[in-house]
């Protein structure tokens, strides 16, 4: 048992905490079918439960729109305050910052039954208005402030408020992560205004909406970690730096916990002393956006958008959902047309972008993300734009002094840039070095296939990769059934292997050959139908993107090869794509590898089968970790 009203009442419901929402819903029904029937329908006169709704579900867009700014690297990564990165556990630590809205959704409730003139109010009252804003100077500001002051004492601030104080970043959610006891309290500092100019009888609608939506709007901006307030402002009205906070002013009470206690205005820490003496330097420093370290990533993985579904699967679109593997969600179905709306205006004006990073040993790795989707990729007019972004990026990291740029499925297509070979031989003067990531991927779906293992089925055969897993199991005495129409390319890859091994390869032609084949290395798309031609029991190997469709109930199906990061990894907090948390594709981790080595070779062209064995014994060297690729 924790102290008392730190828990919050609903924490073990999960997502059922929404249905305490349920009665609100219930009466708006009911009053839109008994009372608008006999009366005229207009904003005022709406059911107030309806206003309450509408007004949470506004205030989490306010969060979540102010979430979606601060995670667009690409546009804050200059003004950001702490440059670490927010992990997976200050992600979960954060999951349910939202309580706050429910249980002020109630109070609401309550007063509007306990003061009936709540129900009815005019849209707009400016006298209201000024008075709230009396009343929030003179009230909720100073009582915040004292407030404030006592949970930073021994007692309170480590059975409530250290809560608030556990995130090494703050964030938009970090605002509303809090105790029950916290909370109860900043409504009541929220009430005041409000209820004060009503019982007054100046109370409206506009003053209900401007006030709250206001209030949250200030306390994300608070708690964003990038500085958007520009000094210019203060320097031509120093009087308002004693009136709005920045997000700089209230970072440094994070960081130094016995300053900058203010709710809004800076004045009441002037007062009572405890104004930061750095506020106004720093603001001015990252404001002008000079505040960042300047650090140049030392490796860079060049992404690409998989499908339009996908492309919704980023931080800057939902942190919580982007920290969780990716799988199809209803709720994304009615954001599909804009989403593919987006895709297009990227298609036409957008350039590769910085989407995440995190630091590894004191090394700065960032993803990068080449704007096309991945139908764009089999489009043949689409070829040299993607070939000129992905140029683009090569010489953009080589110029910054990036080490290793790694790229990804698509931007390595032996058919679009032989695997970045093109880009190497026309800029054979690279300081960094470009890297597909292949080596690794074979090591990983090599080492999955059991050892007892004697024949494996292969699709997508006369690709890189499938030419060296093909030549690499065929020495070690594995029969390979090779897939593929082309007789002249199956020799040529049968010619590889050494004489003793060459009888191992055989082509086929028709999936038909594999029906009596349990291992299935899947390096091109099949259908369901083609799938139908293993026998039970068959586990399906994958290095095809998409990953193909799970149709067999009584197979098993792999995931994309993927490696685990070292557990000293810092700051990650998004997934890739449908990879588990932690876990990253093999071809981003094979530039991990190539990084960590400090290897100073391109690896574009063929894959090497000869340097598998390397490459697969130097990512376990620095804890990187396989992981199973099998699931029903």
């Amino acid at each position: 048992m924790g102290p008392p009203l730190s828990a919050w009442p609903w924490e073990n419901l999960g997502i059922f905490k929404y249905l305490l929402y349920g009665p609100f819903v219930v009466k708006v029904l009911l009053h839109e079918r008994f009372y608008n029937e006999e009366h005229y329908y207009s904003f005022t006169n709406m059911s107030w439960c309806l206003h309450l709704l509408i007004l949470c579900c506004l205030r989490g867009l306010v969060h979540v729109i102010w979430s979606s700014y601060t995670n667009m690297l690409f546009l804050t990564r200059n003004r950001r305050i702490l440059q670490q990165g927010v992990d997976f556990k200050q992600v979960d630590k954060e999951w349910d910052w939202d309580d706050f809205l429910i249980l002020q959704a109630l109070f609401a409730s309550m007063a509007c039954y306990m003061f009936p003139l709540l129900q009815h109010v005019p849209l707009w009252n400016l006298k209201g208005l000024i008075i709230a804003l009396i009343l929030h100077v003179g009230l909720s500001e100073p009582i915040y402030y004292w407030v404030h002051r006592k949970f930073h004492g021994d007692y309170l601030f480590t059975h409530y408020h250290s809560l608030h104080h556990s995130s090494p970043v703050p964030t938009v959610f970090t605002a509303g992560n809090a105790t029950l006891l916290e909370h109860l309290i900043l409504t009541a500092i929220i009430g005041i205004p409000i209820l004060g100019a009503s019982m007054m009888g100046y109370g409206s609608a506009s003053l209900i909406y401007g006030y709250v939506l206001i209030f949250d709007f200030l306390k994300c901006l608070g708690h964003c970690n990038v500085e958007i307030v520009p000094h210019q402002l203060f320097e031509t009205f120093p009087f308002l730096r004693y009136v709005l906070y920045t997000p700089t002013y209230h970072s440094l009470h994070h960081a130094d916990k016995d300053t900058n206690f203010c709710l809004f205005m800076p004045l009441f820490d002037a007062l009572g002393n405890t104004l930061h003496s750095n506020s106004w330097q720093l603001h001015k420093k990252l404001s002008l956006g000079s505040g960042n370290d300047g650090r140049v990533p030392d490796f860079v993985f060049l992404a690409h958008i998989v499908d339009v579904s996908s492309c919704m699967h980023v931080p800057f679109y939902l942190r919580s959902f982007s920290s969780l593997p990716y799988t199809t969600r209803l709720f994304l179905l009615p954001c599909w047309p804009f989403a593919f709306m987006v895709l297009l205006a990227m298609w036409a004006w957008s350039k590769t972008f910085l989407l995440s990073f995190y630091n590894l040993r004191g090394r700065l790795h960032q993803t990068w993300v080449v704007p096309r989707c991945g139908f764009q990729y089999f489009l043949p007019f689409a070829a040299e734009g993607i070939n000129k972004h992905i140029e683009q990026a090569i010489l953009r990291a080589d110029r910054m002094g990036v080490k290793v740029i790694s790229l990804a499925a698509l931007n390595k297509n032996e058919a679009l840039n032989g695997g970045g070979k093109l880009f190497v031989d026309k800029h054979p003067n690279l300081r960094v070095r470009v890297v597909h990531g292949n080596t690794l991927t074979a090591a990983v779906i090599l080492n999955e296939i059991p050892k007892d293992v004697e024949e494996v089925f292969l699709t997508g055969a006369t690709s890189k990769l499938g030419r060296a897993i093909a030549l690499y199991l065929c020495q070690k005495k594995v029969r390979v059934l090779m897939l593929t129409l082309s007789t002249d390319r199956f020799h040529r890859i049968q010619k590889e292997a050494p004489p003793e091994y060459q009888s191992y390869l055989v082509q086929v032609t028709k999936y038909q050959a594999a029906q009596n084949c349990k291992t299935w290395i899947v390096g091109k798309w099949i259908t369901p139908r083609e799938q139908s031609w293993a026998p039970s029991e068959t586990h399906f190997h994958q290095f095809v993107v998409p990953p193909i469709l799970s149709f067999r109930r009584d197979c098993t199906y792999g995931d994309l090869a993927a490696m685990r990061l070292p557990e000293d990894v810092e700051g990650l907090g998004y997934c890739e794509y449908t990879m588990e948390r932690g876990v990253v594709h093999a071809c981003h981790a094979g530039g991990v590898v190539h990084s960590l080595e400090g290897w100073t070779h391109h690896e574009v062209g063929a894959l090497d089968v000869d340097r598998i064995d390397l490459v697969w014994k130097a990512a376990l060297k620095h804890g990187l970790k396989p992981v199973s690729s099998r699931s029903t």
